[in-house]
């Protein structure tokens, strides 16, 4: 053997000094992240979800418990990064690689089984990062009407525990956490139907661990329930806890100082209730409401018509008394995913599509429910 093969040794073996990490043996690919009302998550490849002709059928996505829903949907890749802000200001940081691979009927695992989050800490917000990029912002607002801006390459090394994204007061709350690039306008909501909207450009850059400058002046009990960086040409959707809602053209809200009471965006009436949440909506989404004994409807926003920022609404959500709207959500149209991509005819499509949804049958006071 020594004289056939005995040649000189072409390996050359060196020290190197390189870091070595477990994402360098996952392979890159786009996944299907779900994840639910009451925290359950889950991932599943692109691949398994093929196109489907227009009309077709769809398939389970996520199987749900009763009175939970399928609440925010990514694709990402693996070697994403999701930053899950929680209700007390502390940041976490979930790589998709890590998130549970479930069946498609699968509801996933609790999220919070996930990070090492306190008992009393409700995720919040979950900001998908492929990478961390200059001039990129995360604007963060509170209840009690403080808003504050840092830049994303603060969160850029975040420690298992978590980090403090914000300085919070006893008795505060974050209520909105999102990306921007420093250029937009923001519009921020209050419980008694007044809102403002300011550049955020008058919001410097401020370190982790700093509280904010006020966005908002609070009358009363008032507080923040809700606020958002706004897109350009694209309608307001305000929901109130009795049931009763209206889209508002953006331009209908001026642009004003950081600081003031700002303006009326509903009329909060013994009729309407307080205002539970604000979103932005165009006429290809569709909208999810849920109440307080756990009743979901789910509806497109095509239908409703724009109004005028000094008016109360129509109702969106017939309930009983004793019932309100606690929280609702923006539900961007899908396609479905058919198995075997057949086309239905769309009126039929229609119709099995309502019948799977449940029986929705009239109350006898007019009122559907769904």
């Amino acid at each position: 053997m020594r004289e056939t093969f005995g040649d000189e040794r072409r390996t050359e073996i060196v020290e190197d000094d390189g870091e070595f990490t477990i994402e360098d043996l996952i392979a890159e690919e786009d996944m299907v992240v779900t994840v639910s009302h009451h925290g359950y998550i889950k991932r599943n490849p692109l691949s398994i979800f093929r196109a489907q002709r227009r009309g077709g059928k769809g398939v389970i996505g996520m199987e749900t418990k009763d009175e939970d829903f399928v609440e925010q949907l990514y694709i990402s890749s693996t070697h994403a990064t999701f930053l899950v802000f929680t209700s007390h200001g502390r940041l976490y940081r979930l790589k998709v690689y890590q998130i549970p691979q479930a069946g498609r009927a699968s509801r996933g695992k609790a999220i919070v089984n996930l990070l090492q989050m306190r008992p009393d800490e409700k995720a919040l917000t979950i900001l998908p990062i492929r990478e961390f990029a200059e001039d990129r912002y995360i604007v963060m607002v509170t209840k009690k009407g403080y808003i504050k801006k840092t830049d994303l390459m603060a969160f850029s090394n975040i420690r298992v525990s978590g980090i403090i994204a914000l300085s919070i007061d006893e008795g505060d709350e974050l209520v909105f956490a999102g990306i921007s690039d420093g250029e937009q306008d923001i519009l921020v909501c209050t419980r008694n139907g007044m809102s403002i909207r300011f550049a955020e450009s008058d919001v410097r850059p401020m370190g982790r661990t700093a509280r904010g400058v006020r966005a908002v002046k609070l009358r009363g009990d008032d507080i923040v329930v809700d606020a958002m960086a706004m897109r350009p040409d694209i309608s307001v959707l305000t929901v109130c806890e009795n049931g009763y809602g209206k889209r508002t053209d953006c331009h209908d809200y001026p642009r004003q100082g950081r600081g003031g009471a700002g303006v009326i965006t509903i009329k909060t009436t013994d009729r309407n209730g307080s205002v539970v949440g604000v979103r932005q909506v165009d006429d290809d989404d569709e909208m999810m409401m849920i109440t307080e004994n756990g009743k979901i409807i789910r509806m497109s926003t095509e239908n409703l018509r724009v109004m005028g920022r000094n008016t109360q609404g129509v109702r969106l959500f017939g309930m009983s008394e004793d019932d309100r709207v606690v929280a609702v959500y923006r539900l961007p149209k899908t396609r479905g995913v058919d198995e075997n991509g057949d086309e239905d005819d769309p009126e039929n499509a229609d119709a099995e599509g309502d019948a799977a949804a449940g029986d929705d049958g009239d109350n006898g006071d007019g009122r559907t429910e769904k």
